[in-house]
């Protein structure tokens, strides 16, 4: 178990990206939102979580021939672009207090995607070796 991921900005970036993404999911489930705001919200909910595992896990190390920051960045960018669609429906069609509840707090789920996303780029080493954090002389 990796437990330093957590303490690092990434890590609590993740952690955080979960816990809003569940909570959405649980104001959109209340609330009988609409099935494609659900559905985001149980997506990035899941995603986000196992995300999270792999790293915990270190489950990254057992697969090096796949660029794993490169897909979290993936996931992140697509889903802040859907974040941002569903949400503002969910805020502008003002079902019920739920609905504009989860729509706010996925925008909130929308900024933490964003600065994921911008944490893993910094990470992602184009022309270095993996796992080098010192910039080429």
């Amino acid at each position: 178990l990796h437990a330093a991921f957590v303490r690092s900005p990434r890590g609590a970036v993740k952690v955080a990206r979960t816990v809003v993404a569940i909570t959405v999911l649980l104001c959109f489930a209340v609330s009988h939102a609409p099935g494609a705001c659900t559905a985001l919200a149980v997506f990035e909910a899941a995603f986000t979580g196992l995300f999270l595992l792999l790293y915990l896990l270190r489950l990254d190390k057992g697969l090096p021939w796949l660029c794993w920051p490169l897909a979290d960045i993936f996931n992140s960018v697509i889903a802040a672009l859907f974040l941002l669609v569903v949400c503002l429906f969910a805020i502008i069609v003002q079902t019920n207090h739920g609905t504009v509840a989860g729509g706010v707090i996925g925008l909130i789920l929308l900024v933490l995607c964003v600065v994921d996303a911008v944490l893993l780029f910094k990470k992602i080493s184009f022309n270095r070796p993996r796992g080098s954090d010192t910039t080429a002389k």
